[in-house]
C-alpha cells in the first residue's frame, strides 16, 4: 500500500471524531470528563475545517476533533478531510466516526500529504492513516500512485521535462506495468505524423509520438491520448509573459494520461488499453511552422494555421487519427487546450466534450461518485463553420472570438469517427490550496474516467 496508508490496529492509532452541529453533543459524551473540560475551555466550535487536539495525561495526543459540514447541506466538501494531512503532528491516525465519505476522506487524506520536493528540500510529512474499514486500501493507493505520478511530471519545469524526458517517464511507466512502447520520431514522424513535426520543428528537442500499447489483444480496446506540450510559447503567434509563465503544465494532458494508465495496468483491469502522447515543445526558431502555412494531417484533412498558439488542437489531431484506425471500444483525450473553458468553468471544473449520450451519462455519474468535478458541454455543430478556410478543409483558430472550448472540440471531432469518443478539455492546476489539492499541478478526469473503466471491466 502507498506509505501514507497504515495496517496498524485501531488501538495503536489516533482517533480523529469528525464534529458537526448535530453531532458535537453526542461526540462530546463518547469523552472523559477531562477532555470535555478542555474543549469548554477553548470555546472550541464544530465549524468546517476547524481542528482542536486534544492532550493525554501523560502529555501525548489523546485525540483530534475536527469540523465538518452538516450533513445534508448542499456544498458538503468531501475532500474537507484532506487538510488534515498538513495540520496534524507525526503520528498514525484512526477515523473514530464516519466523515460524510470514509473512502474520500481516506483518499483526500493521502492526496493531501502530497509535496513536490525535486529542487528543494521539504520535510517528510509523517502522519499515516489506518486505512477505514471496508474501504480498499490497495485501490486508493493505485489512485493516490497515479495522481502522484500526473502531479510530479506537471510540476517539474521544462527544462527538466523535455519530450525526451517525457518519453523517459512514459517507458518507466510501460516498463513497470510489462507494457510495450514504440516510439516514432525524425523522418517517419514528418511523414505519418505531420501536424506533430510542424508543431514541434522549432525546436531542439525534438517531437516525437509516444504510443504504448498494453494488455490481452483479446479484450476490449481503450485508448488513451494525452496532449504533450513541454513548454508553449505560443510560436510565432507568441503568448505575453503572463500567459507563458505556466506553461511548463501544457504537458498535463499527457501526465493525466499516464495516472490513468497506471491505475489500469496496476488494477489489471480486462481491457486492451493503448496510449498515445504526441510530445513537442513549441518554440520560436527560423524553422517554427508560421500563420497561413498548410499542412495535410495524418487523416488527409487539410490544416490552415490561423494561430501558431492553437498548436494543442494540431498534434492531438494526428494523435486522434492514429487512435481511431483502431477502431477502440472507447477514445479519451486529455488537454489542455483552451483558456475558454477556464472563463466559462474556472480551475475546478474540466468540460468534457462527447456525442455518445450514455458515455456522457456514466461520466457524469462518476464524476460525482470520486468529486472529481466535470461538466459536459455541447458539440455544437453551427458552430462548425468558424473553421472554415478559404484555401484549406479547416482553419485551427476559429473566427468569431466566441465559444473557443466548444470550436476546438469541433476541430479534434473531425478527426475521430469512434463514437464512444470523448475529449476532456483540463487545466491541470489548483492556482490556491485547497482541501486534499495542494496547490499546484493536478490530475484532474482521470480517477472519474477510472471509476468508470472499473464499473465496466474489473
Amino acid at each position: 500500500m502507498h506509505p501514507v496508508f497504515s495496517s496498524a490496529g485501531k488501538t495503536q492509532a489516533t482517533p480523529i471524531w469528525f464534529v458537526h452541529r448535530r453531532n458535537f453533543d453526542s461526540v462530546r459524551k463518547q469523552l472523559g470528563e477531562r477532555e470535555r473540560a478542555f474543549i469548554d475551555s477553548t470555546g472550541f466550535e464544530a465549524k468546517p475545517g476547524r481542528l482542536m487536539l486534544l492532550p493525554a495525561d501523560n502529555g501525548k495526543l489523546a485525540g483530534v476533533l475536527f469540523g465538518i459540514e452538516d450533513p445534508g447541506e448542499g456544498d458538503i466538501d468531501r475532500f474537507r478531510p484532506g487538510q488534515l494531512s498538513s495540520l496534524l503532528p507525526a503520528e498514525t491516525y484512526r477515523f473514530a466516526n464516519g466523515p460524510h465519505d470514509a473512502r474520500l476522506a481516506a483518499l483526500a487524506f493521502a492526496l493531501g500529504a502530497y509535496q513536490f520536493a525535486r529542487y528543494r528540500h521539504a520535510e517528510t510529512r509523517k502522519v499515516r492513516l489506518v486505512v477505514p474499514e471496508d474501504v480498499d486500501g490497495e485501490d486508493l493507493s493505485r489512485i493516490v500512485e497515479g495522481v502522484t505520478l500526473c502531479r510530479d511530471l506537471t510540476n517539474t519545469p521544462s527544462n527538466d521535462m523535455g519530450p525526451s524526458d517525457l518519453e523517459a517517464a512514459s517507458r518507466a511507466l510501460a516498463k513497470q506495468h510489462g507494457a510495450k512502447t514504440q516510439v516514432t520520431s525524425g523522418d517517419a514522424l514528418a511523414k505519418n505524423f505531420p501536424l506533430v513535426h510542424a508543431v514541434g520543428a522549432g525546436s531542439e528537442r525534438k517531437p516525437r509520438l509516444i504510443d504504448i500499447n498494453w494488455g490481452s489483444r483479446t479484450d476490449p480496446k481503450i485508448t488513451l491520448v494525452g496532449k504533450g506540450v513541454c513548454f508553449d510559447t505560443g510560436g510565432l503567434d507568441i503568448k505575453p509573459d503572463t500567459g507563458m509563465l505556466n506553461m511548463k503544465k501544457d504537458m498535463g494532458g499527457a501526465a493525466t494520461a499516464l495516472a490513468l494508465a497506471h491505475m489500469i495496468m496496476a488494477r489489471g483491469l480486462k481491457v486492451r488499453l493503448r496510449v498515445v502522447i504526441p510530445a513537442v515543445e513549441n518554440s520560436i526558431s527560423g524553422t517554427s511552422f508560421r500563420p497561413r502555412d498548410v499542412y495535410i494531417s495524418r487523416k488527409g484533412i487539410s490544416v490552415e494555421i490561423g494561430n501558431t498558439d492553437a498548436e494543442g488542437r494540431l498534434i492531438l489531431a494526428d494523435a486522434l487519427a492514429l487512435a481511431d484506425e483502431d477502431k477502440p471500444a472507447l477514445i479519451a483525450d486529455f488537454a489542455t487546450l483552451t483558456g475558454a473553458a477556464r472563463v466559462a468553468l474556472g480551475p475546478e471544473v474540466a468540460p468534457f466534450f462527447t456525442n455518445d449520450d450514455a458515455l456522457a451519462n456514466e461520466i457524469s455519474r462518476a464524476s460525482a461518485a470520486e468529486n472529481d468535478p466535470l461538466w459536459r458541454m455541447p458539440l455544437w455543430r453551427p458552430y462548425d463553420t468558424m473553421l472554415d478556410s478559404k484555401v484549406a478543409d479547416l482553419n485551427n483558430a476559429a473566427t468569431g472570438g466566441h465559444g473557443g472550448a466548444i470550436t476546438a472540440a469541433l476541430f479534434l471531432r473531425r478527426f475521430v469517427s469512434t463514437k464512444a469518443w470523448v475529449h476532456l478539455d483540463i487545466f491541470a492546476w489548483t492556482p490556491a490550496e485547497k482541501p486534499g489539492r495542494p496547490e499546484g499541478a493536478e490530475c484532474q478526469a482521470a480517477r472519474a474516467l477510472y471509476s468508470l473503466l472499473c464499473a465496466r471491466y474489473s
